[in-house]
């Protein structure tokens, strides 16, 4: 993954919502999860750190195509926890 900056080339960060000792958890409460800005640098947070990135959703929430075709560029990094 790419270091990626804003216009202004100002860095952006994120931090997870918490962290195991071989998790990285976000824990999100939408309809719809897609693969943001946010869920890409945690993914990379996770993989330089050998860890997995957990999304909790819940139940009724639906994995846009964006979000399964980055899991599957990335096998068993990314799972998705519904609540």
């Amino acid at each position: 993954m790419e270091f990626v900056q804003t216009s202004r080339q100002v860095p952006r960060g994120t931090r997870p919502d918490a962290e195991t000792v071989d998790k990285v958890i976000l824990i999100k409460r939408v309809s719809e999860m897609r693969a943001t800005y946010q869920v890409r640098l945690l993914a990379y947070l996770a993989s330089r750190q050998g860890k997995k990135l957990v999304i909790e959703v819940p139940n009724g929430c639906r994995i846009h195509p964006s979000l399964d075709d980055l899991k599957a560029r990335s096998p068993g990094l990314i799972e998705i926890a519904r609540t």
